[in-house]
């Protein structure tokens, strides 16, 4: 059975896992918010991809500027 996916589905499936990487890669939950969002993520696209809340990904964004 072949199964179709779309090239939208698949780029959000390699997106997710190198999210993953990049969780992994670092100690802290911030250190991993701060790193997808300087490469360009929403504060809401960061906290989905990481399993929280934007509030929380907003908080460690404004901490790391202060």
């Amino acid at each position: 059975m072949s199964v179709t996916v779309s090239t939208e589905e698949l780029l959000d499936q390699i997106v997710r896992l190198l999210a993953i990487q990049v969780r992994q890669g670092f100690e802290t939950q911030n250190a991993a918010i701060l790193a997808l969002n300087s490469a360009g993520f929403s504060n809401a696209r960061v906290g989905e991809l990481l399993g929280t809340t934007t509030d929380t990904v907003r908080s460690a964004v404004n901490a790391a500027k202060k």
